[in-house]
């Protein structure tokens, strides 16, 4: 049996280890009766920071989520360490942020997303995951999964939605796995940290570059995309800058492709190594894909964690909290607490109730893409089961990373 004080959650090699593993280890960490405190990891551009407590349960995680008045988000949320200036902004838009400015964004974002335009790319989720399967199901019967299917329909959809032309697409992509490449050697030098840094400041700098050029030309001449929208919108005096509109724009491109990329390519593995699932699906796909969805995205919790910090001095579930501690919440560790999930370790696309946090748990930073992301997610795997319906997944090749719950490559057959 795995001791609580025996795991360390800052150390690489805890995230090199099997997945079955880790969750022995977080299930040991949620019956431990005190929050861990844990160092920091070392960051050549920052100090070491004073360290940061990891929130396990779900009911930690949901009562920090819905109390941002006192463990807020604008001081980092997708870096543990403290980030040097703005950059935690640049990189993160407003997910860490703070009302008001959080209220701001979100405010002329939600009107750009206007019910006709999320109507029109709901319509086109399914002719372009129609377009994908048509594509496999001429071809050979096996290639890579990823490649072929789970990141492409994601890219296509954001790049459409906000009028990138095709001909970025494999600019964008290469940008977003630079930037979520945790300490994945394929993605990001394996030289000195100062290179690593440069690399992901280059990355965002491309996406930043390519959006507010478009921006500028929407100014000018508006069209009916996300970006004519976003530029133009005016809600009682308030608009986007250019550095908010590249900001928003790497968080869209960054969260809404890697993770609904990841939630698709985790699905066809997990109908692969769970048959009697597929089966329970198949028998009664329009009555069961939303619990399948759910269940997908709580059981590989395509986003492993958020951070928080803490404003003043307060508790949280009993446990004593003083301003400025860190607080990781590990969605990860949540989405198999047994205390909310029966058998938290089996795959059941009939678990009813599901109140998962895989989109993030309650309150102001709630997913905005998750209606978007389970729209793609239920268009692909009706495209797959109807017109490849023996498609099996081989082994999977994981991204090395503590943030993201990642496959890089996936082979299939049929």
């Amino acid at each position: 049996m795995l001791k609580a004080e025996d795991i360390n959650l800052t150390d690489w090699d805890f995230w090199r280890r099997p997945h079955d593993y880790r969750h022995e280890a977080f299930k040991a960490l949620r019956g431990h009766g005190e929050l861990i405190r844990y160092d920091e990891p070392e960051v050549v551009i920052v100090e070491q920071g004073p360290g940061y407590y990891a929130l396990t349960r779900h009911a930690d995680v949901v009562e920090a989520s819905r109390r941002p008045q006192d463990f807020c988000s604008g001081r980092g949320t997708i870096s543990i360490p403290d980030m040097p200036g703005d950059l935690h902004e640049y990189f993160g838009s407003m997910i860490n942020m703070d009302d008001p400015r959080h209220a701001k964004i979100r405010r002329i974002v939600s009107r750009a997303f206007s019910p006709r335009m999320i109507q029109r790319f709901e319509d086109k989720v399914e002719a372009v995951a129609a377009e994908l399967v048509d594509g496999i199901a001429a071809g050979r019967g096996t290639g890579d999964f990823v490649q072929d299917v789970a990141a492409r329909l994601p890219l296509k959809i954001i790049c459409d939605m906000m009028g990138i032309g095709e001909e970025h697409y494999g600019t964008v992509l290469d940008a977003t796995n630079v930037i979520l490449a945790g300490n994945d050697a394929e993605f990001l030098p394996t030289g000195s940290a100062e290179e690593m840094a440069m690399a992901l400041l280059g990355a965002g700098e491309t996406l930043k570059g390519l959006v507010e050029d478009l921006g500028r030309r929407r100014r000018a001449e508006p069209t009916d995309d996300l970006t004519s929208a976003l530029v133009n919108a005016n809600i009682d005096g308030e608009s986007l800058t250019d550095q908010e509109l590249g900001s928003f724009f790497i968080l869209l491109v960054v969260a809404g492709n890697e993770t609904t990329r990841n939630a698709i390519a985790h699905g066809l593995d997990l109908f692969t190594r769970h048959p009697e699932q597929r089966a329970l699906l198949v028998e009664d796909f329009d009555g069961r894909i939303a619990g399948a969805v759910e269940e997908i995205v709580r059981y590989v919790s395509p986003v492993i964690w958020m951070r928080r910090t803490a404003t003043r001095d307060t508790t949280l579930n009993e446990h004593e909290i003083k301003e400025g501690d860190k607080l990781v919440l590990y969605y990860w560790s949540a989405n198999r607490d047994e205390s909310v999930f029966t058998d938290p370790e089996k795959f059941d696309i009939l678990r009813d109730p599901n109140p998962h946090v895989g989109f993030g748990g309650p309150g102001p930073h709630f997913c905005l893409g998750a209606h978007l992301a389970r729209r793609e997610i239920t268009v692909m795997f009706r495209e797959l089961l109807r017109r490849v319906p023996d498609i099996r997944a081989g082994e999977a090749e994981r991204l090395e990373s503590n943030f993201i719950n990642g496959i890089k490559r996936l082979p299939y057959t049929f």
